[in-house]
């Protein structure tokens, strides 16, 4: 759980920095990345898929309280750690996706714990993506390659959880 937490952490200030370093860098705008079938997404979207996730697995391992804690914490990161220009859609999308991905994954963990993970995953993206290209950049040009790179992530873990559920 601590484990989680500490990468859930980490995801924040290196997805930032990703955004604006790592890719084909944009004049006046982000570094994008190729996420598969011709699209292309700011180059911290594996990350921030990588937190939903993560995020998720704070909440099972820790309880709800911690992802609760962790989400206001990754917040205040996000804040700190974000180029002055993208603060406000950081921490606007942050907290909005973390929140949104918490309500959907919870009623579902204790039954259908890779279900939770997958539509709390796709539900995040959407709602991230959404707010942060447009807070960010005006527009939701990207928000397809947004998605799908955070939806990556989202389904390494569901296929882990089944695998893992099947063994266990």
């Amino acid at each position: 759980g601590y484990l989680a937490l500490a990468a859930y952490a980490a995801t924040i200030p290196a997805a930032n920095w990703m955004i604006g370093n790592v890719g084909q860098c944009m004049e006046n705008g982000p570094c994008l990345l190729p996420v598969g079938f011709g699209l292309m997404a700011p180059s911290g979207v594996l990350l921030v898929g990588a937190a939903l996730v993560l995020r998720d697995a704070v909440h099972s391992s820790l309880g709800s309280k911690w992802a609760i804690a962790a989400i206001g914490a990754g917040a205040v990161l996000s804040a700190a750690l974000s180029p002055a220009a993208l603060v406000l859609a950081s921490v606007a999308a942050f907290l909005l996706s973390e929140l949104t991905d918490f309500a959907v994954y919870t009623p579902l963990r204790k039954s259908k714990l890779v279900l939770a993970v997958l539509l709390s995953g796709l539900i995040g993206s959407i709602v991230d993506s959404a707010v942060f290209l447009w807070l960010a950049f005006g527009s939701v040009d990207f928000i397809a390659g947004q998605v799908l790179g955070k939806l990556w992530m989202t389904i390494a873990a569901a296929a882990v959880l089944m695998v893992v559920r099947k063994k266990a």
